[in-house]
């Protein structure tokens, strides 16, 4: 980082902008009858990495975002204890997080195998150890260029260096006879240093020494590393927990394994926002209100497992909502849930379509004033459902997580706060004066494209927020506990936070043969449960396997529109998941599963891990 850019990024708050601080003058001197409610809410998600067969995790990006992101967030909020925040986490990441923790405990006590190559390559206990073949060494320098390479590389000239030899390595297979060990050495622990939270490298003296010594690491490097690598993944479950015993933050989850449950329980709802939507041959998914309540229980159960208490909130997976499935929600003990801002707008449209064909149409009145933006700064109940549902402002949201991240901190953040004035003085008319802007987003995918891990921006964003006088950085508990006027909404059209719809997982032609391969997965596994021949253990190894099977990510990531490597590692772990379901109850996989259905070869905005909520 050169000392223009560290200059800029450490500017003290008296040296803003006059216009900047001249905005928040004027803003402040507004009159808002009351606080503006401002929750910021991370979510927290990967899909299950592990090769159901091997026990081997197929892609590292658990323990990555783990020590880098988890552990960062964290740190933040521990670090300005006026701040709030709901973070939500997906149970299934949960159980890996855990499990990666005992394997790096283990193999720092005895030696126990590591069960993920990349880890297991950094781990190994000398140099002469590591792997030799070449098509280890392609494997290892593939995957340690796989980095942000301006935020990642770039930032370490060590790296940099090592990571232009890899790329000449890589190209040229001749070149692999002169890829030593002592290089690959080199090139994963610069990989793990870079991918190391940016508030363990600012304080932890370890990870400073590595970054100064650069080159020639040893053994003693390597553990030195790998036991800081052990202390954040099994503290970092345990200081969200705090934190939430603190009531600084609030822990939220989503079904077990990140089911799209709208779609379990109606493959047709698609269609709510997209009438011209094609469908998968399977016109409903077997059994999915049953799917639907075991991902949610398993959820629960957990959740408990891990922090000690019920959930009260659930952010559905990518906030895929309808009726029913606000329904459900509230009938399993949740008091809040969130959407999209664009399902909002779909459902309102809907309601004024119907009060515009019936003028006796019982609408609720409320639901049909103007659609003014101020509209989506209330949470709503839906239909007779008890729990409330806000909605996501993504705009807001949107700004972090696509744009913000080109900006320098100081003004990002008052750009957003003058967003947020804005909303409080528009909302001060209103005969009940309250509100709450939803601001929820991605807790670990956005940071990379940001300087030094977002380290300034989050600062600068908890600090301002925590003590702008307009403004309450809150929790959605704590808004409900408050207070806060919940409005009523007779029906949601169903959708998801990305565009409204369910397009990101359904309608193309590659996703709805996903579906298609699901459902005659769950045909099987209900012809072998209604036999009665699986026994207590095998019944759970297979439901289990079955919800991994129903996870979101494997659908959003089919379709040429995406980068042909995440395609490829998303599609072939999906066929093996499916695979191993059909040995679990017995059954012959279909020989389709032997073959690769889709390609990628797209170049979305941030490689496709994140969508904005509008097109």
């Amino acid at each position: 980082m050169s000392d223009e850019t560290k200059s800029k990024e450490t500017m003290s708050k008296e040296t803003m902008s006059k216009e900047t601080m001249l905005s928040s003058e004027n803003s402040a001197n507004k009159k808002v009858a009351k606080k503006l409610n401002v929750v910021l809410c991370w979510h927290m998600h990967q899909p299950q990495y592990r090769n159901a067969i091997s026990g081997e995790y197929c892609l590292p990006w658990t323990y990555l975002h783990s020590i880098k992101d988890y552990v960062d967030m964290v740190a933040h909020l521990e670090a300005q204890p006026a701040a709030k925040a709901v973070v939500n986490f997906v149970p299934i990441l949960l159980e890996q997080i855990d499990d990666y923790a005992i394997q790096v405990k283990q193999f720092l006590a005895d030696g126990s195998p590591i069960r993920d190559p990349l880890l297991a390559a950094l781990a190994t206990s000398a140099p002469t150890d590591a792997p030799i073949d070449e098509e280890s060494r392609l494997s290892i320098m593939t995957a340690c260029l796989r980095a942000h390479e301006e935020r990642f590389i770039n930032r370490f000239p060590a790296y940099r260096r090592l990571a232009d030899m890899a790329n000449v390595f890589s190209k040229d297979s001749q070149m692999l006879h002169y890829v030593d060990e002592q290089f690959l050495i080199d090139l994963l622990v610069w990989y793990h240093v870079a991918w190391i939270g940016e508030t363990v490298r600012r304080t932890d003296e370890r990870i400073t020494a590595l970054i100064k010594k650069e080159i020639k690491y040893d053994d003693n490097d390597r553990h030195i590393l790998m036991s800081v690598i052990s202390e954040l993944l099994s503290g970092v479950i345990g200081r969200y927990k705090l934190l939430a015993e603190s009531g600084q933050i609030e822990l939220s989850m989503t079904p077990y394994a990140h089911p799209i449950v709208p779609l379990l329980l109606d493959i047709n709802s698609a269609a709510e926002a997209m009438p011209d939507v094609v469908l998968p041959e399977l016109d409903q998914y077997p059994g999915g209100e049953e799917r639907a309540r075991w991902h949610i229980l398993k959820g629960i159960e957990t959740f408990r497992r891990y922090f000690g208490i019920t959930p009260v909130g659930c952010w559905p997976s990518e906030g895929s909502v309808s009726t029913e499935t606000i329904k459900i929600l509230s009938e399993h003990g949740f008091q809040w849930t969130a959407s999209g801002e664009n399902v909002f707008r779909n459902s309102l449209d809907k309601v004024e379509n119907a009060r515009n064909q019936d003028e006796n149409t019982d609408v609720d009145a409320e639901a049909n004033e103007s659609k003014e933006n101020n509209l989506l700064y209330h949470p709503y109940r839906i239909g007779d459902s008890q729990a409330a549902c806000f909605f996501r402002d993504d705009g807001l949201s949107d700004l972090i997580g696509f744009t913000y991240s080109t900006w320098h901190a100081d003004d990002a953040v008052a750009n957003l706060i003058s967003h947020l004035e804005n909303i409080a003085a528009s909302i001060q008319d209103e005969s009940d004066g309250d509100g709450v802007v939803s601001i929820i987003l991605d807790g670990e995918n956005a940071w990379e494209h940001y300087p030094e891990n977002g380290y300034y921006f989050l600062n600068a964003l908890y600090d301002r927020l925590s003590e702008h006088p307009l403004l309450d950085l809150t929790t959605f508990t704590q808004c409900l506990a408050d207070g806060s006027s919940v409005r009523h909404l007779s029906e949601l059209v169903a959708g998801s936070w990305v565009y409204g719809t369910f397009s990101t997982w359904i309608g193309d032609r590659d996703k709805n043969r996903g579906w298609d391969m699901l459902g005659d997965a769950k045909r099987a596994f209900d012809r072998v449960i209604s036999t009665q021949r699986l026994s207590g253990e095998q019944l759970t190894q297979a439901e289990t396997q079955l919800a991994i099977c129903e996870g979101s990510d494997w659908f959003w990531w089919f379709g040429d529109y995406n980068p042909k490597d995440s395609v490829s590692d998303f599609e072939f772990l999906y066929r093996q998941h499916l695979t191993h379901l059909y040995n679990l109850i017995g059954e012959n996989p279909p020989d389709y599963l032997s073959r690769v259905f889709t390609h990628g070869g797209g170049t979305p905005q941030t490689g496709g891990v994140m969508r904005p909520g509008s097109e």
